[in-house]
């Protein structure tokens, strides 16, 4: 499908940012990739039904790429914590597959007003930088894995990788920032793929899909912005680890802000 050279540059500046911030603070960049890409599939005339579930799901399939390019940089400096990966992914790909075949059904308004309450607390109690009690440590498997269900469950639903969950999380489990960012990024692959799948599932057989697309999943929008993303990763990732910890979760809770209001003003 030939795509139109604004239309490409578009797509090529959200990946470009998605990518850096994915690899800076390990996040899949959701919440900038949804708004702008429902705005543009919205410009080019696609139903008004479609455009926010094929956002969704064209953010989580580049997530998956992104999240790859950042975990490797990540990984090359020790900061991606596999252990908690293999107690986190089981309950993250359950909740992904779920959140992504109720997200139509859920109440958009009370559900972004409650997501906005949690993530503007997360974000005060990075800025505070409140210390957790030296003894707190992650949860057993059972609240592990509950725990990776809700990171799921949330992520999918927006088109997120988690970070916005998981990183406050873990910090609150006494990791370290580094180690919590660069372990969300690897978490980051599970949520995207089986989100995506969930989305390209339930968009089976819809009528009126436009061209381009697999289910919910816009084909085009993936491959430019992947493309530009993975090139921005491991920059971001790179500047992640020659930075300060204090001043690296004060740039986390600054995102986190924008998300609440993001999820109040949606």
């Amino acid at each position: 499908m030939l795509l139109e050279p604004q239309l490409i540059a578009e797509l090529l500046v959200i990946g470009l940012c998605t990518g850096f911030l994915a690899g800076l603070l390990g996040i899949g960049g959701g919440m900038i990739m949804v708004p702008f890409l429902t705005f543009i599939l919205t410009a080019k005339g696609f139903p008004a039904d479609y455009t926010v579930k094929m956002a969704v799901a064209t953010s989580l399939a580049t997530i998956c790429l992104t999240s790859l390019s950042s975990v490797r940089a990540h990984h090359k400096r020790g900061a991606v914590l596999w252990p908690i990966v293999r107690l986190l992914a089981p309950g993250i790909v359950l909740g992904s597959i779920v959140g992504a075949q109720f997200a139509a059904a859920l109440p958009g308004k009370l559900l972004g007003i409650l997501f906005a309450i949690f993530v503007a607390f997360s974000a005060t109690q990075m800025f505070i930088d409140r210390k957790p009690k030296p003894s707190r440590t992650l949860p057993g498997r059972l609240g592990t894995f509950s725990m990776g269900w809700v990171i799921g469950m949330l992520s999918s639903l927006v088109g997120a990788g988690g970070a916005f969950v998981s990183v406050p999380f873990m910090t609150w489990c006494n990791v370290k920032i580094h180690d919590a960012v660069g372990t969300s990024s690897a978490l980051g692959f599970p949520i995207a793929l089986a989100g995506t799948l969930g989305y390209i599932w339930a968009g089976q057989n819809m009528p009126a899909m436009p061209p381009g697309s697999v289910g919910f999943l816009y084909l085009p929008g993936l491959v430019v912005i992947s493309l530009a993303s993975v090139c921005t990763a491991p920059l971001g990732a790179r500047t992640a680890h020659r930075m300060d910890i204090r001043p690296l979760k004060k740039v986390f809770a600054s995102i986190l802000y924008v998300l609440a209001a993001y999820f109040l003003f949606r």
